[in-house]
């Protein structure tokens, strides 16, 4: 299985570079073990279109080409189902066990996500009701994708 997070906009360098990359590298350290062939992010470019319905339309067409052939998709949405982290571990386990070959993790730009990809996504899931700047998002997302992993594998990082 593959762990893809698609984003739109780059993550400059700095901490918040630095931060992701850490969750990044320790889940895909741990994730080896556990059948995950990798984790990478994919940076896609911000539409530049004046509206921001046809932004968001052209960034959900960017976001839309990176998802692998039956990976479970899953995006990242202040309107989505606020998970625990018990809650997204078993959701990753089952995709794992069930032989998915990847998920992808979507993180919208400013205009949020297009309508098609919110129709395809098997699961939307919300940080919250307020709102986050994406870089934020970014490491939040890494860290409970790293979280998520050391639950399904039994390791002691996660504490109920």
């Amino acid at each position: 299985m593959r762990v893809t997070v698609a984003a739109v906009g780059r993550l400059k360098a700095g901490p918040e570079c630095v931060l992701a990359e850490r969750y990044r590298d320790r889940a895909a350290k741990l994730g080896r073990a556990m059948g995950i062939r990798s984790i990478e992010i994919v940076e896609v470019r911000e539409s530049r279109a004046r509206d921001a319905q046809r932004r968001a339309i052209e960034e959900a067409i960017a976001l839309t080409s990176i998802i692998s052939d039956g990976a479970a998709t899953v995006l990242l949405d202040g309107r989505g189902e606020n998970l625990s982290s018990e809650s997204l571990a078993a959701r990753i386990r089952g995709w794992r066990d069930g032989a998915m070959p990847g998920i992808c993790f979507m993180i919208g730009g400013a205009d949020g996500l297009g309508g098609a990809l919110r129709d395809r996504a098997d699961l939307i899931v919300a940080f919250g009701t307020v709102t986050w700047p994406h870089q934020l998002v970014r490491i939040m997302l890494m860290e409970q994708i790293y979280r998520a992993l050391t639950i399904v594998s039994g390791h002691p990082y996660h504490r109920d």
